[in-house]
C-alpha cells in the first residue's frame, strides 16, 4: 500500500475515534474512489496516482463551489468547501508564485520551447512536478505568457 493511501486510511480511523462525521464521510469518499480505480484497472495505486486522484477531486470541488455560488446555493457551496478542506490536508504544500514561475522557466529551458506549438512539451515536463501543488489551469496560463514572452 502506498504511504499516502496508508495515511488516508489512518486519518479515517482517527476521524472515527474522534466522531468527526464530515471528515469521516469525505475520507471514506476518497478511499472509495481509490478502491474503484484499483478494482477497475486491476492495479495497486502508488503515491503519484493517489495525488492525481486527490487533485482531480479538489478540482471538482472548486468547480462545484463556483457553480453553487452562481446559483445562490450557499449551503451546498459550504458543504463542498468543507470537503475541499479535508482533501487539501492530504495534498502536498501548494507552490507559491515565485516557485511556480521558476519551475515553468526551468521546464521551458529543458524542453527547448520557443513557440506555442511547444507548449505540450513544457506541460509534459511540468505536470509531474506540480501535480497536486498547483492548479493546472493557472500553470497553463503561466506557460502561455512565458512562451509568448
Amino acid at each position: 500500500m502506498s504511504t499516502l493511501k496508508q495515511q488516508i486510511t489512518d486519518a479515517m480511523k482517527n476521524a472515527m475515534r474522534a466522531k468527526e462525521k464530515l471528515r469521516l464521510g469525505t475520507i471514506r469518499m476518497i478511499l472509495a474512489e481509490l478502491k474503484r480505480i484499483e478494482v477497475d484497472e486491476r492495479i495497486e495505486l502508488d503515491d503519484a496516482r493517489v495525488l492525481v486522484v486527490l487533485d482531480k477531486m479538489s478540482k471538482q470541488r472548486r468547480d462545484s463551489i463556483s457553480q453553487y455560488e452562481e446559483a445562490a446555493r450557499t449551503d451546498l457551496a459550504d458543504a463542498e468547501r468543507q470537503e475541499l478542506e479535508v482533501i487539501k490536508t492530504f495534498l502536498p504544500q501548494p507552490l507559491n508564485d515565485e516557485e511556480l514561475t521558476a519551475l515553468v522557466d526551468q521546464a521551458i529551458a529543458a524542453s527547448g520551447a520557443a513557440t506555442m506549438q511547444d507548449m505540450g512539451k513544457v506541460m509534459a515536463v511540468l505536470k509531474p512536478q506540480v501535480q497536486g501543488r498547483a492548479d493546472m489551469g493557472q500553470v497553463s496560463k503561466l506557460v502561455k505568457t512565458r512562451i509568448a514572452g
